[in-house]
């Protein structure tokens, strides 16, 4: 196996220890003592994120990060960040740090070579288009890094490996999105800390009824926390660090709101003409937009008034529409404002005018200014002419003027309507989760300080497992790794192997180089199914039936630049991959799965965006049981060497013709894990399944004992009660049905995407084994294949890599084993 470890020896990706101890008297003296921590701690990590509270100064420490960094290691450092900034970092260099000129602004790779400094300023677009070479830098900061909060996006997908071979990584933001938690873990991947996957397997449950939902584990909360610690540093305030406060307080803040009474000369109506009387702007964006719009005039009079009855104050006025800029304009004598195709150097200077108290009202979007703009000099009066469901553009957008070294009370004016009430309520909800984040981090800093690093720091990713076997009359359990496991077992030992694998890198079950999930890409899954696949041909007896469960992945627009989504076929490539390793193809079935609760997961079906335009619009993924065949010794008649027999009585004509048609629909029954059964509530345990609507449900039994009653009525020459189809990825030429999907209640999935039905598993064993027999899969889960095969009177082998899954399906196996019955999702399902 020295070849498989060195397989695996190769998907170890590290961060290179690129910091260096530095001096507090090495760091230039006009930074404040906080300030020289922070960047004394940033530059001994060499990749890390400082995610500091509006006004501690992450300006300045950016800069001098990059100036230590340049001084001792050479080459040049590049600061990234939002157009409509780059004033406060050339005013922070020459007024602050004392700097003899400003850091030069660059738009093309050709103007870097061509500059002087060392130290240099971009906006994020030139990076992700391309203009400008990040890789060509010795550090580089992003600030306002809050573009990476999307693993999907752009500028995340484009930075990634950019910057991956950069020496020194800084990231910067205020506000990491209190309940996003997953923006925190992209941090983490970008500066090398811990890949994305690992980070979601360790320290999340992920939700299959909604895309992108996570759940921090409960166990693991606070060891998440103190890994954060250790790469991020979150301070509210100097004296988390156990510096002076003076200087920084918060100013007092007032929120005043201001609602904005229904209009019911303008009802609005459905798509069928009907009257409204309930605005509810907050049931979709579509219906926010309208009611935004229908109430612009009425909510910038308000704002008018405001302004109006303080003629001296100075006012930041807040939009997000054209047509409210527009009417800011009509009804606001003396405002400058600022918009996207505005000329950028005039945009500038609108902006360091109102800064520096020049103009007294200015109006500007969030987009545009509510990132690093710094307007608490003379201002200290904000008005949000409307609201939208953004908490993170919002709560910047309030700390440009409500920050550190404010000298006034600073009033916010929110002006919304009344159908907007559940928008406005949002906000505020998101506003406490915010400060509870804030706070729970601030504790974690002023326990630890700045030494949370040095504990838990080595948290990564192990390679190899110890070997643990559990073994029963009628089955073997193990937890390994199933490549070095397989290669142990003797040849032509097992009677049928039956297993769902992993779908390629689209999820990682263990944090170990072995989990077959961690992988770069279905290349290098395939590349480590290699080394698994010879053997479990070799160890499969001649003849016999390999049956692997396979679903195509869904591939995101936004990560390949398609611009929608498209399908990997790895149910196609699967085919070919077994194919060479020797297996004999010899036919899928397919098994049809609920395209609505797909489209949860993923999105890419939704109804709106097919009425937008047809031809985006593909069909349901189902999933596939590939069969594979070992050739057997003697293939003049190519029955297997030990053939699988079965007498009329016990496998019927109309059994037959159901399994030998090439679309099977499951029950959807699979077994709970044990943390499942504990979190149900007690009166759903007590209550056994009695009834089941076979109304929407498929019951294969029931489908098999209404065939067998037709007697000598059931066709021999063509199948006359096929299953109908109740998707349209399956057509069948005879008849087509549209049938209710009903709301199934569903139990939560934890990290297998698609787990195996015990229906399915059951007609496959039944179908491809004889009484007495082996069954085996070599990723066992919570062994449910082997449960079935020791409740069908056959053995079970299963081999599983992460040890929680391992010891849940131990509890199974001897339940199954000493014919008591482990509750299944039918079993356990409280009938309405």
């Amino acid at each position: 196996m020295n070849d498989y470890d060195a397989f695996l020896n190769s998907k170890v990706e590290l961060a290179s220890k690129s910091g260096f101890d530095i001096s507090l008297d090495k760091i230039n003296p006009a930074l404040l003592p906080h300030q020289k921590a922070a960047v004394q701690w940033a530059v001994r990590g060499g990749r890390r994120a400082l995610f500091e509270s509006f006004g501690l100064g992450k300006t300045a420490q950016q800069l001098e990060w990059c100036r230590i960094i340049v001084e001792h290691c050479g080459g040049r450092a590049l600061i990234v960040l939002p157009l409509g900034v780059k004033q406060e970092f050339t005013q922070d260099a020459v007024n602050l740090l004392g700097w003899d000129h400003a850091p030069e602004y660059v738009r093309t790779q050709a103007e870097v070579e061509a500059a002087a400094g060392r130290i240099l300023l971009t906006n994020y677009e030139r990076v992700r288009d391309g203009d400008i070479n990040p890789s060509t830098f010795t550090a580089c900061s992003l600030d306002e890094a809050s573009v990476l909060r999307s693993y999907g996006s752009d500028t995340y997908q484009t930075f990634l490996p950019k910057l991956k071979n950069v020496r020194y990584k800084l990231v910067a933001t205020a506000t990491p999105s209190p309940n996003r938690y997953k923006e925190l873990i992209h941090y983490a991947g970008y500066l090398g800390i811990m890949d994305t996957g690992q980070a979601l397997t360790r320290f999340f449950q992920r939700d299959s009824t909604k895309a992108n939902n996570l759940k921090l584990k409960e166990a693991q909360e606070s060891e998440f926390w103190l890994w954060l610690s250790s790469w991020a540093l979150f301070i509210t305030r100097p004296s988390d660090l156990g510096f002076d406060d003076t200087g920084y307080d918060l100013p007092p803040l007032e929120i005043r709101r201001h609602v904005i009474p229904n209009d019911f000369k303008e009802l609005p109506t459905n798509r069928d003409g009907q009257v409204q009387f309930e605005r509810k702007p907050s049931v979709s964006l579509q219906d926010a937009a309208q009611e935004k719009n229908r109430s612009v005039k009425a909510r910038i009079a308000k704002a008018a008034a405001i302004v109006a009855g303080e003629p001296d104050t100075h006012f930041l006025l807040w939009h997000d529409l054209e047509a409210e800029r527009h009417e800011i304009l009509r009804q606001i004598p003396g405002v400058t404002d600022i918009y996207g195709s505005m000329d950028y150097d005039e945009r500038e200077r609108r902006v360091i005018d109102f800064s520096q108290g020049r103009t007294r009202l200015f109006a500007t979007k969030k987009t545009l200014s509510g990132c690093g703009c710094n307007f608490q000099r003379h201002c200290h009066r904000a008005i949000f002419v409307g609201i939208d469901h953004k908490f993170h553009d919002f709560i910047q957008a309030i700390h440009r003027v409500c920050r550190f070294l404010q000298t006034e009370r600073v009033v916010i004016d929110i002006i919304y309507t009344e159908a907007e009430q559940k928008i406005y309520d949002a906000l505020m909800e998101k506003w406490e989760q915010h400060t509870y984040m804030a706070e729970r981090m601030r504790e974690i800093i002023m326990e630890h300080g700045l030494n949370a690093d040095a504990r838990a720091g080595d948290i990564r990713r192990t390679k190899g497992v110890a070997r643990e076997e559990t073994a029963g009359e009628r089955f073997t359990a193990v937890h390994n790794d199933c490549v070095p496991e397989t290669a142990g077992m003797p040849d032509n030992s097992v009677d049928m192997i039956l297993t769902s694998i992993p779908f390629s890198n689209h999820y990682e079950y263990t944090p170990t180089y072995n989990d077959f999930g961690h992988n770069q890409d279905t290349e290098r899954f395939f590349e480590q199914m290699d080394f698994l696949s010879p053997q479990l041909l070799r160890v499969l007896k001649p003849g016999r039936v390999f049956c692997c469960h396979v679903k195509d992945r869904v591939l995101f627009g936004n990560a390949t630049g398609a611009g929608m989504p498209t399908m990997e076929p790895f149910h196609a490539l699967c085919i070919s991959h077994y194919m060479r390793h020797g297996f004999q193809y010899f036919g899928m079935i397919t098994v049809v799965t609920d395209v609505v609760r797909e489209n949860n997961q993923t999105y890419r079906l939704g109804y709106t965006e097919q009425r937008k335009d047809g031809t985006k619009m593909g069909v349901g993924c189902p999933e596939y049981i590939l069969l594979f065949r070992k050739l057997p010794s003697d293939t003049s008649t190519a029955y297997a060497d030990d053939p699988v027999t079965k007498s009329v009585d016990e496998y019927s004509l109309a059994q037959w013709q159901l399994d030998a048609h090439g679309y099977w629909r499951s029950d959807g029954d699979r077994m709970f894990t044990p943390d499942e059964v504990n979190n149900l509530p007690m009166h759903i345990l007590q209550k056994k399944f009695q009834k089941f609507s076979r109304e929407y449900v498929y019951d294969f039994r029931r489908h098999v004992e209404l065939m067998q009653a037709m007697g000598d009525k059931l066709p021999k020459t063509f199948f006359g009660t096929p299953p109908a189809s109740w998707s349209d990825d399956v057509w069948d030429d005879v008849l087509r049905v549209r049938t209710l999907n009903a709301d199934q209640k569903q139990s939560k999935r934890e990290k297998h995407i698609c787990p195996l039905q015990l229906d399915i598993i059951e007609r496959l064993i039944n179908r491809y084994t004889n009484e007495g027999e082996s069954v085996m899969d070599p990723f066992g889960g919570i062994m449910s294949v082997p449960y079935m095969a020791v409740k069908m009177g056959r053995r079970g082998l299963g081999i599983e890599l992460n040890r929680d899954y391992y010891q849940d399906g131990i509890i199974y196996l001897r339940q199954a084993e000493d014919e008591i019955t482990a509750p299944t999702l039918f079993d356990l399902m409280e009938v309405a």
